[in-house]
């Protein structure tokens, strides 16, 4: 299986495996800044046998203090959660979401950092399923129990690598800003109290990973992004957002052509909430 493969799937191919009766687990992740509970809108319409999971409450641990507005919760939890949505050993799991990439982005980053070996976002999302001919259905999903393991119960130390807040504003690794170029300049900040980005990180929004339709950038497409970008595919990079929910986006975009990047999970929330961290603005790195 190549890169993109192990972390994408589109909807023909997710098709084939409902229909063929392999076993997979759907997660429905829908979740946007402005309407964080997706709950309402999978009720209305899911993909046959799909299991709603708030990022909100499952996929963040709002427990934690000093770690951003969506701290990422223990292996333990998580572990409860993945059983509680009917994920099975050695089944694989596909997530999708129907804004951007965002929720099934921060779903396939948690649960790959969590040491789960199978997990692919559906490319384009809700709407590309839907575009596809994708059959729907109504109301809740009550699976059975799931016997799933977790083996890394510390996800900030876990299967993907993270940043603190330390490392993110050392400058040993290039930094990039997922965030829309208003909130990185600091000119219209409309969720975190302080605007403004981390000194010494460039702007990459991470729509742009993404085409007109919502799938991620072909492989040629990628690789000209990185290139206008200056991204090194020998050299490290990290990546951070608002939150740590935008920035797996890019994380999983990277990831489509071979590249680990680390994720700072505070993100700006955590840092900018630190008096003593500095603050840049504007176009300036």
């Amino acid at each position: 299986m190549n890169s993109r493969d192990a972390v994408l799937i589109t909807p023909a191919e997710l098709a084939d495996r409902i229909q063929s009766g392999e076993p997979v687990a759907i997660l429905d992740v829908r979740w946007r800044i402005d309407v964080p509970d997706g709950r309402p809108a999978y009720l209305d319409g899911h993909i046959p046998g799909a299991v709603y999971v708030s990022l909100e409450d499952e996929l963040s641990d709002h427990s934690i203090s000093g770690r951003g507005r969506h701290p990422l919760p223990s292996g333990d939890k998580l572990q409860e959660a993945l059983r509680r949505w009917g994920v099975r050993q050695d089944v694989p799991v596909v997530v999708y979401d129907d804004w951007n990439r965002a929720g099934s982005g921060r779903a396939w980053w948690v649960l790959t950092a969590a040491g789960l070996p199978d997990v692919r976002i559906l490319d384009g999302g809700w709407a590309a399923w839907r575009a596809s001919g994708g059959a729907a259905e109504t109301g809740a999903v009550d699976p059975q129990p799931g016997n799933v393991t977790v083996p890394q119960k510390d996800l900030y130390a876990g299967s993907r690598p993270t940043l603190t807040a330390e490392q993110a504003g050392a400058g040993d690794v290039p930094l990039f800003d997922a965030r829309a170029p208003e909130r990185y300049t600091g000119d219209s900040e409309t969720v975190d109290p302080v605007g403004g980005h981390i000194p010494g990180a460039r702007n990459l929004p991470f729509a742009t990973l993404l085409t007109s339709d919502g799938t991620f950038l072909d492989d040629a497409g990628l690789a000209r992004l990185l290139s206008e970008h200056d991204i090194d595919p020998a050299v490290p990079v990290g990546a951070y957002c608002g939150s740590g929910v935008t920035a797996t986006v890019v994380i999983a975009a990277l990831a489509t052509a071979g590249h680990d990047a680390a994720l700072f999970p505070g993100s700006w929330s955590e840092w900018s909430s630190d008096p003593g961290h500095p603050v840049a603005r504007g176009n300036e790195a």
